[in-house]
């Protein structure tokens, strides 16, 4: 998988990319990051991105022409040129990035990521280039670098043998909609703090019931909300009952 990135930080994108698992996925050839320097796109001898808004205002906006003539340039070395291509503007106002929008964009061979920046992008970036708005989350940040590293890290994560386990991303919170089960690793004793003997048991069928209780317990405290949407089965649906039951009387 491909992802370009437009900035105009690229230099921001090397040390997240350029170690452990990414690197490794790099190097062999399973995934690719390409940072694109909007500078590189602009006309005039300073290599401007910006302007004054029309209307007055404070800060400045990220002018049409660069980000446009950056996009058509990859694009243009597509076969298709890039007519089913994903361009992606990070922005505050976009719709709020999940893990079900990760999973989504995984399934392309190669999307474009724009970072926004200063007071944001000319409306018409929004309007006639880009074809979806992500946001992480309901605050604003200087830049859309960050962004681009969360929605890439979750996107590349999910593309086979990135992570070496194919079931690893299945187990993960927010996968199947609920929050994950408690890790626990050696030593099984550490300052007197146990792990659940069920663990160390051996028995398969046991921690695979222990793990989703702890996974219907966990949601429950912490995002009970997510329960509302979950596909839930009738066994998890008593686990609630009995759970928020036992949270009363407490």
């Amino acid at each position: 998988m491909r992802i370009d990135i437009l900035t105009i930080f690229p230099q921001l994108f090397e040390a997240p990319f350029g170690f452990g698992i990414f690197k490794r996925a790099i190097d062999n050839g399973l995934v690719q990051i390409n940072p694109v320097n909007i500078r590189d796109y602009a006309h005039d001898k300073h290599h401007t991105t910006d302007d004054y808004p029309y209307g007055g205002g404070a800060g400045m906006v990220m002018k049409p022409q660069p980000i446009f003539e950056a996009v058509e340039d990859i694009k243009n070395k597509l076969d298709d040129k890039g007519a089913s291509l994903p361009v992606i503007l990070l922005t505050p106002q976009g719709r709020l990035f999940s893990h079900k929008i990760a999973v989504e964009l995984s399934q392309h061979p190669h999307i474009v990521l724009i970072c926004g920046h200063y007071e944001g992008v000319d409306e018409r970036v929004v309007e006639h280039l880009a074809t979806d708005a992500i946001s992480i989350g309901d605050y604003v940040l200087t830049g859309g670098e960050v962004p681009a590293m969360v929605v890439a890290d979750a996107v590349l994560r999910l593309v086979p043998g990135v992570l070496g386990s194919e079931e690893s991303p299945l187990d993960d919170s927010h996968a199947s909609g609920l929050l994950e089960y408690p890790q626990y690793t050696r030593p099984p004793e550490y300052r007197g703090w146990q792990v659940p003997e069920i663990l160390l048991s051996g028995h398969h069928a046991q921690i695979a019931k222990w793990r989703r209780e702890q996974i219907i317990k966990r949601t429950l405290e912490m995002r009970p909300e997510l329960l509302d949407k979950a596909d839930l089965g009738q066994e998890d649906k008593r686990l609630v009952k009995r759970m928020m039951h036992t949270d009363k009387k407490d």
